[in-house]
């Protein structure tokens, strides 16, 4: 019986393998997305499409120097290079949760010599007190899964491998963003250094043409002031702007993983900022598809659906089979033949009678993990959409923004030359004249903001659908025959 049962026990636990206590996974529902995001206005709608490409999206700018320096972010970048480590550090544990899937093999050898008290009820009268054990053997041990706790185990550490991917390309994607704004950020303040520049040698200029007068006894001494004052004004916002330039190559620097002090970039003063793309945003549906957060965020849900099952299964009694085999003597000269030989072959059956609620507690603990990381999916779904609705609004309103600033840009200039020719003519002070370069000048300075605010839009905008895409290509229709 015992030989016919043995081949039949096994049958039925190697059966039993294929069941899993884990609940079956869906991926967690959200609100149907509307056809268009609400703030899309005239942008064109792509169809939707699983094997969009992705591929350099900062070429889309047209800035060399730019691309320069997003090649050195994958190979120096240290935070980046931090999460890569993290990376490996999720596969090796994906490789050592399967590694239960295999039966274990250990080998061992030893030798001994030992004496046995004489003066103890064990010791048989005339048996040599002093002996020796020479042993080499081996074992071998497997683990049943029969209630799926090594199945849900290993795909806990497979979608936790595939979250911490998904975290990888989320950084990767965020400190290229990061340098691609502080790139242009630094580009406009070259501009901006520009304007004031220019502003303080004016100044400088129209400081010494008010001296003359006040000498002269054209002007009063209140006109001298005014003109010192300004001229010191736009000397500390020219310094202030060289300082923001400083920090922000500083920053530059630290994203392309570059020692500060050996860092710099030649200024691009009368250059145009950039060549704004334009982004088309998809579909709100294909953004849960691109957007690595979001990936990363759904793939946690799925490691800690598999972790109930690991929980529910601790329940149940675990399965091991275990083989032992090798070679045994009191002597050396005999260590090595055959009837030297021992071997055991069996199952074990482990079960937890009583553990003081450990395992439900356990249990409770991996239903609230699942719902956490739930509710941080969707949270990080609505966050994706707030992200796209915010950068399309802002490119739109900026657009706006831009065309007005260039009409004030336009009538402060305006106002500037009548004033000018006023204070020529004796017909306002000086005061109006300072008023009216000050409002000329905040104009221009603004006009230049707002480039930049528009450049960085554009990046968030494509930071905020998962990087760079183009709409599937126009199905060319059929020739006629």
């Amino acid at each position: 019986m015992m030989r016919t049962g043995w081949p039949i026990s096994l049958a039925a636990a190697l059966a039993l393998g294929g069941c899993s206590l884990s609940p079956h996974y869906d991926r967690p529902a959200m609100p149907a997305a509307s056809e268009t995001f609400k703030e899309a206005g005239d942008w064109q709608v792509a169809r939707p499409s699983d094997t969009v490409p992705r591929g350099s999206w900062w070429t889309l700018f047209a800035d060399p120097d730019l691309n320069d320096l997003e090649a050195q972010v994958t190979a120096s970048n240290q935070s980046l290079k931090a999460s890569l480590a993290r990376l490996e550090q999720a596969r090796a544990q994906t490789h050592a949760a399967r590694s239960s899937w295999i039966p274990t093999l250990t080998a061992d050898a030893g030798a001994s010599r030992a004496r046995t008290s004489e003066n103890v009820a064990s010791f048989v009268s005339g048996r040599l007190a002093t002996t020796s054990l020479y042993t080499a053997g081996g074992e071998l041990s497997y683990v049943l899964d029969l209630f799926g706790r090594v199945r849900n185990t290993v795909s806990n550490a497979r979608s936790s491998e595939q979250a911490t991917a998904g975290d990888v390309a989320a950084l990767e994607l965020s400190v290229r963003a990061e340098l691609a704004n502080d790139y242009f950020m630094l580009r406009g303040l070259d501009v901006r250094q520009r304007l004031l520049d220019e502003t303080v040698a004016d100044y400088s200029h129209a400081l010494r043409l008010t001296q003359n007068l006040h000498q002269g006894g054209a002007a009063p001494i209140s006109d001298v002031h005014q003109a010192e004052a300004q001229l010191e004004t736009a000397r500390t916002q020219a310094e202030d702007n060289r300082l923001h330039r400083a920090q922000t190559e500083h920053a530059i620097a630290v994203l392309v993983g570059l020692e500060v002090s050996g860092f710099s970039l030649t200024p691009r003063p009368t250059e145009p900022l950039a060549a704004l793309p334009q982004v088309d945003p998809g579909l709100p549906s294909q953004l849960l598809e691109r957007r690595p957060d979001v990936a990363a965020a759904e793939r946690r849900v799925a490691a800690t659906n598999a972790n109930i099952g690991v929980a529910r299964a601790a329940f149940f009694p675990s399965f091991n089979l275990f083989a032992t085999g090798g070679l045994q003597s009191s002597r050396i000269s005999t260590w090595m033949q055959a009837p030297s030989q021992f071997w055991s072959l069996g199952p074990q059956a482990l079960l937890t009678v009583f553990d003081g609620g450990l395992h439900r507690a356990q249990s409770a603990q991996a239903h609230a993990a699942y719902d956490e990381q739930v509710a941080n999916y969707r949270g990080t779904v609505l966050t994706a959409y707030q992200d796209v609705e915010d950068n399309l609004v802002a490119l739109r309103q900026l657009r706006l923004e831009d065309i007005s600033e260039a009409a004030a840009v336009a009538a402060t200039q305006g106002a500037l030359e009548q004033a000018k020719l006023r204070y020529k003519g004796g017909i306002v002070t000086y005061l109006e004249v300072v008023t009216s370069e000050n409002a000329a000048l905040q104009a221009r300075l603004s006009a230049v903001d707002i480039e930049i605010r528009r450049a960085s839009s554009t990046v968030l905008l494509i930071k905020a659908l998962g990087g760079d895409w183009q709409p599937p290509p126009p199905q060319t229709p059929p020739a006629s025959r």
